[in-house]
C-alpha cells in the first residue's frame, strides 16, 4: 500500500473543514510552538495518518521506519505528545508509533450523537495492526492508555509481545451500588456536551500562557507548566474571533467517556490471561486510580500468573515519563533490552 503522511492524502469521510483545521501548520506560530516542531525535526519525527472508517488516526512515528514499532496510547484527555520528552531518550534502534485517541490531537472525532467508549479502543488496534499488516503488537500507554493496553493483552494474549503500562494497570473497580448512578450522571452530561458540539460554536478562548495555566491547573500540577505546552501542541487551535488567542480542540464529549467498570474480580480474571512480559512503573507521587487494594490485588494476581511481570516504583507524579523521563528511562531501557525483539515483517506506510 502506498505511504500515508500528514498533510498529504486527506480522507473523504472526514469533514474537509474541521480536517484542515487541526493540519499541523494551522497552529498560529506562538514561540513554544514552532519550539516543538523543531524538537520533531531533530528528533526525525514523521506524522502519519491511518485511514478508520469515520476519518483518521494520527500519530507520530519515532525511529527506524522498517520494523514494528512499539504503539503509544496516552491517557485521558492527553496526545501523543505525552511521549516527546520520553520516547527521545529510549533505544534509537526500538521503533515507536504514538497515536492520538478518537477526539483527541489531530485524531478525527466520532460522529455526532455517538460516545466515547475506551473498549473501543480494542478494536482501533485490531484495525491498525491490520493496516500495518502486523501479526503481533507491542503496546507502552500512560494512565488511560496503560489501562486499555492491560485489557487488550487480556483479551488476545497471542497478539501481544510486550506491554509497558505508566502510572496505570486495571479498569476501575466500581462498588455496583454506586455504579448505576454514576452511569446515569455521565450519559446526561455527555448529551449535553454533543449537543453543544452540534452548535459548532467556537469554545472559549485564552492567551498561550493562559492555556498553560489551565492545563497546568486541570491536571492537578501533575503536568508541570515547563511540559504543558507539548500536550498543548496537538490540542489547540487559534481562535478565529480573537487573535493572538487559542482555544482547545478535543472532542467535550471525551470528559464523559464510558470508562469501563466491574468489580475487581473481572480484573483477576483478566490478569490471569496476561503472558506476555509486562512491565508496570507506578509513581509514587500519584493516587492510586480505583483503590491500592485493588492495584494491588491485580499485582499479587500478575506475579503469580506471569513470570515475566513486574511493577517498578519511581518518584514522580502522575506525569512523570513527561515532567521527568529521566526517572523513568533506565527502568524501561532494561525491560527493552530483555525483551524487545526487532520485528521486521511490517508494511511501510512511510
Amino acid at each position: 500500500m502506498s505511504p500515508t503522511k500528514a498533510g498529504v492524502e486527506s480522507n473523504p469521510t472526514a469533514s474537509q473543514d474541521d480536517e484542515s483545521q487541526r493540519a499541523m501548520g494551522n497552529v498560529d506560530h506562538h514561540p513554544l510552538i514552532r519550539f516543538i516542531e523543531l524538537q520533531d525535526k531533530q528528533n526525525n519525527v514523521t506524522e502519519v495518518e491511518i485511514p478508520v472508517p469515520y476519518g483518521k488516526i494520527a500519530g507520530k512515528w519515532f525511529g527506524p521506519k522498517n520494523i514494528r514499532p512499539i504503539l503509544c496510547l496516552h491517557g485521558w484527555l492527553d496526545n501523543s505528545g505525552t511521549f516527546d520528552r520520553l520516547i527521545p531518550l529510549l533505544p534509537e534502534d526500538v521503533s515507536f508509533l504514538a497515536i492520538d485517541l478518537p477526539g483527541h490531537g489531530y485524531s478525527s472525532r466520532v460522529p455526532d450523537g455517538m460516545a466515547y467508549y475506551q473498549i473501543d479502543i480494542i478494536s482501533l488496534i485490531l484495525c491498525i495492526m491490520r493496516e500495518y499488516g502486523w501479526s503481533k503488537v507491542s503496546l507502552m500507554g500512560h494512565s488511560m492508555g496503560a489501562i486499555i493496553c492491560f485489557m487488550f493483552a487480556a483479551f488476545f494474549p497471542d497478539k501481544v509481545d510486550l506491554i509497558i503500562g505508566l502510572d496505570a494497570l486495571k479498569p476501575l473497580g466500581f462498588h455496583p451500588d454506586r455504579f448505576p448512578l454514576r452511569m446515569a450522571k455521565q450519559v446526561l452530561k455527555f448529551v449535553q456536551a454533543d449537543i453543544r458540539n452540534q452548535e459548532k460554536s467556537e469554545p472559549p478562548s485564552y492567551t498561550y500562557e493562559e492555556m498553560i495555566d489551565r492545563l497546568y491547573e486541570g491536571t492537578a500540577a501533575s503536568v508541570s507548566k515547563e511540559t504543558c505546552p507539548y500536550l498543548l501542541q496537538r490540542n489547540i487551535k487559534p481562535s478565529r474571533k480573537f487573535p493572538g488567542k487559542y482555544y482547545f480542540d478535543r472532542d467535550n464529549r471525551m470528559k464523559y467517556n464510558v470508562i469501563p467498570g466491574w468489580a475487581d474480580s473481572i480484573n483477576v480474571e483478566l490478569a490471569k490471561r496476561i503472558t506476555a512480559p509486562f512491565l508496570t512503573v507506578k509513581a509514587i507521587d500519584s493516587p492510586y486510580p480505583g483503590s491500592r487494594e485493588g492495584f494491588e490485588q491485580t499485582v499479587a494476581v500478575l506475579k503469580e500468573a506471569n513470570p515475566k511481570y513486574e511493577v517498578v516504583y519511581v518518584q514522580g507524579s502522575h506525569h512523570v515519563h513527561l515532567t521527568e523521563p529521566e526517572n523513568v528511562v533506565p527502568v524501561v531501557v532494561d525491560f527493552l533490552r530483555r525483551y524487545w525483539h526487532k520485528e521486521a515483517d511490517v508494511v511501510s506506510k512511510l
